[in-house]
């Protein structure tokens, strides 16, 4: 089967890799889309990932094909999209539930071969049926989304609150989202991407600027989001955080990359800084309120590349063009 590979560090080609066959309680799913993400980015510079080669792709839905010997929940067409966590299950992270922490983490596309090819293989249980009214090419939205929903999980977003997002690319507009409808009172959204911006207008977000300085805003945000990954944004983001309030560090950062912090403001004021890694019981929510029309793909989706491309749709993604970026084998 045709594939993209990255093959070592900065290295990426479409080459043909042996079809996959599953094991006893997984399946063959074949990829009608996959998304890219800064974690492909971080993938093709040798992080992330434990080694290399490896075919990327975590964000991806598909048809169903083949199913192992011990499968009795999923059948030959049926439209899934795919959680791509592994966990082991038996570490102390995985037994306290904080299996997205877990000792041996792994994930399809990110350790094991993924979905930016013809076919990806699966464990059945990490599989969620699609309605008939959701399209497996945009259902590639949905692992972005349960990582956006796992993201307020942490914060514990409350009623009236006002929000601060920093980046505006496909999670900081998911994060939009998530904001208005869990009932924030205002999100302000920075990028120094016009365009960008232009599209967290449209969604409706209550005011956009290339730098917080510009809102005005002295008394800071009860909840501020970084989801740029992008050392500047997240050292002013620190300082934008109001009395009580968090600081979510959603996007994924260079490992070089560096902020200081005020250790006796932090104590003084109780302010509250934190993460959130990948999902956690977040995946099939995700599914539930993307069918249920949560988000617009049009909106989205800015890219529809065949999966030959692969290469030159990273090159673009890292560019900072467009928002989601799909392929379609």
């Amino acid at each position: 089967m045709k594939a993209a590979l990255i093959e070592s560090v900065g290295k990426v080609k479409v080459t043909t890799v042996p079809d996959p066959t599953p094991g006893p309680r997984e399946v063959v799913v074949k990829v009608a889309a996959c998304g890219l993400c800064g974690t492909d980015l971080h993938i093709r510079e040798g992080e992330f990932a434990p080694r290399l080669p490896v075919v990327p792709g975590h964000e991806f839905a598909g048809e169903v094909v083949a199913t192992g010997r011990e499968v009795t929940t999923l059948a030959e067409g049926d439209r899934v999209a795919v959680d791509p966590s592994l966990y082991c299950h038996e570490c102390r992270y995985c037994r306290t539930g904080h299996a997205n922490l877990c000792e041996r983490w792994a994930a399809i596309g990110v350790t094991v071969a993924g979905g930016a090819a013809e076919f990806a293989v699966a464990p059945a249980a990490n599989c969620v049926k699609l309605p008939e009214h959701v399209s497996t090419q945009d259902a590639a939205l949905i692992e972005p989304l349960s990582c956006a929903i796992r993201g307020y999980d942490v914060i514990r977003s409350t009623l009236g609150a006002r929000v601060l997002i920093y980046g505006s690319g496909t999670m900081g507009l998911m994060m939009l989202e998530l904001a208005k409808r869990t009932g924030a009172s205002g999100v302000d959204v920075v990028d120094v991407n016009p365009e960008r911006l232009a599209t967290a207008e449209r969604l409706g977000c209550s005011r956009t600027a290339a730098g917080a300085d510009e809102f005005d805003r002295p008394e800071g945000w009860e909840f501020v989001i970084d989801a740029t990954g992008n050392a500047a944004a997240i050292q002013d983001g620190l300082g934008r955080v109001a009395k009580a309030g968090t600081f979510l560090q959603f996007g994924v950062s260079d490992y070089a990359a560096r902020a200081t912090i005020e250790p006796y403001k932090i104590y003084n004021q109780e302010i509250t800084i934190t993460g959130s890694m990948a999902v956690l019981h977040s995946y099939e929510r995700a599914a539930d309120l993307f069918a249920a029309g949560l988000l617009d793909p049009s909106v989205f989706i800015s890219d529809r590349l065949p999966l030959d491309e692969y290469p030159e749709a990273l090159d673009r993604f890292a560019a900072g063009i467009g928002r989601k970026i799909v392929v379609t084998p």
